[in-house]
């Protein structure tokens, strides 16, 4: 008897503490390189997350991620073309860009960092992608960016007109269901 009592307890902790998909209402995947000495920006589309982060309970948080690398958009249609091909995002052997959460730590507040796995052209690095998290009823937006290096994944060769550096700036709303 003490043993089921146990086993039912032990699966209450366990339903408390698990997380709550929130649904994703709203996302903005976008990025910032110097290109040629000036700030060129882009964006990205096709979204789609799976969302699972409790402020509360951290360690059992998740979010994984992904965008078309095929919707890159810098409002150059020649440009985009050739972003496209296999020497940058060779969008039809990688059609997806994919970030999946390690771990998230409170900075403070409403600020937060978290370890992220970035795929890219098949190349995967964690990167530190620092944001924010404001919930408002049942909205929650998160909003943070991060630097990645594009060489580490293969997207272009060295040059001296394109920085090696890109900022991406992410800024996603969700619901979040009542508890």
């Amino acid at each position: 008897m003490k043993r089921i009592a146990l086993i039912i307890l032990l699966l209450s902790a366990t339903l408390a503490f698990a997380q709550t998909r929130q649904t994703v209402t709203k996302a903005s995947v976008s990025y910032q390189i110097k290109n040629m000495g000036f700030t060129t920006t882009g964006e990205f589309g096709g979204f789609i997350g799976d969302i699972k982060f409790d402020k509360a309970h951290l360690a059992t948080s998740s979010i994984e991620a992904s965008v078309e690398a095929k919707t890159v958009n810098s409002e150059d249609d020649m440009r985009d073309e050739h972003l496209r091909k296999s020497d940058y995002f060779d969008v039809d052997h990688y059609p997806k860009i994919v970030m999946k959460s390690v771990s998230f730590q409170q900075k403070g507040g409403n600020n937060f960092i978290g370890q992220f796995d970035v795929t890219i052209k098949g190349k995967t690095k964690t990167v530190a992608f620092p944001f924010t998290f404001v919930q408002n009823g049942n909205i929650a937006v998160f909003k943070g960016s991060f630097k990645i290096n594009r060489l580490d994944f293969g997207i272009g060769d060295t040059s001296m007109i394109l920085a090696n550096e890109a900022v991406i700036l992410v800024e996603v709303e969700t619901t979040v269901p009542a508890s």
